[in-house]
């Protein structure tokens, strides 16, 4: 077996996981039973989709979807602090009287 063979097969394998982990995921997000859980599985979603296209990126060999793992790695870090802020604020709001 040789090393390309053995890259390719690996992530064929890879793919195959993450987007097992990204339906799983969205899974989460549908039945999630607070924002919570919806907020980690959100955030769970964008690394996995982070993961996904740098696999993509390595078993293509075209590293020019690295950028876009960096911009989806940036989005999904902000839209994480977002959502937490959200859920601050609500919570305060929810204990005035």
């Amino acid at each position: 077996m040789t090393g390309v063979t053995l890259i390719d097969w690996a992530s064929l394998i890879a793919l195959i996981i993450l987007g097992a982990a990204m339906l799983l995921g969205t899974v989460r997000i549908i039945i999630g039973p607070s924002l919570g859980d919806r907020v980690l599985a959100l955030d769970l979603l964008t690394n996995t989709a982070l993961a996904f296209v740098a696999t993509f990126a390595i078993r293509t060999g075209l590293m020019l979807y690295l950028d876009i793992a960096i911009a989806l790695g940036l989005l999904g870090f902000l839209a994480t602090l977002a959502f937490a802020r959200y859920m601050l604020t609500h919570a305060k709001q929810e204990q005035k009287p």
